[in-house]
């Protein structure tokens, strides 16, 4: 699997930027090439989007969310990706906010891509245009405080 790694800082205190991340629905109004999300429990997303000319959809789980710190997912069905966004406070009003992506290119459309560095483009533009969304609104859309602990390691499972 590929990695990207992008900061950036959003000055808004870090309760608005985490409580519009967690908007999920709200992700085509700032990420290029996603359509759709369906937020469909807690836990559960479906996501359309446009990737190397070509609709895709796939199925992701929340993995671990912690108001205010972090939201880690992985793909359960579809194109492979997972990744954590992480907020700091770095003063009353502002925030960096750190996104990791893990990701499988699929075919040569997408491979092309990925060598060429349109992926990596594509996630620091979505960083950007969070950026510009939150920063333009005196409060996010909306928020979820709820918490999806890790999951413990079974016993043994570090033997």
């Amino acid at each position: 699997m590929k990695t990207i790694e992008k900061s950036i800082t959003v000055n808004v205190p870090v309760s608005q930027a985490y409580n519009q991340w967690t908007q999920f629905e709200d992700f085509p109004h700032f990420m290029e090439g996603v359509k759709e999300v369906k937020q469909l429990d807690d836990k559960r997303l479906h996501w359309k989007a446009e990737i190397g000319g070509k609709t895709e959809e796939w199925d992701a789980e929340i993995t671990e969310q912690i108001p205010d710190q972090r939201i880690a997912w992985r793909s359960t069905s579809g194109a492979k990706n997972s990744g954590m966004i992480t907020f700091s406070a770095q003063g009353e009003n502002e925030t960096a906010v750190n996104l990791e992506v893990e990701y499988e290119p699929e075919g040569m459309i997408e491979n092309v891509g990925d060598l060429l560095g349109l992926v990596s483009a594509r996630v620091s533009g979505d960083l950007t245009r969070f950026k510009d969304f939150i920063e333009t609104r005196h409060s996010a859309t909306g928020g979820w405080r709820g918490e999806i602990p890790t999951p413990a390691e079974p016993v043994g499972a570090s033997l």
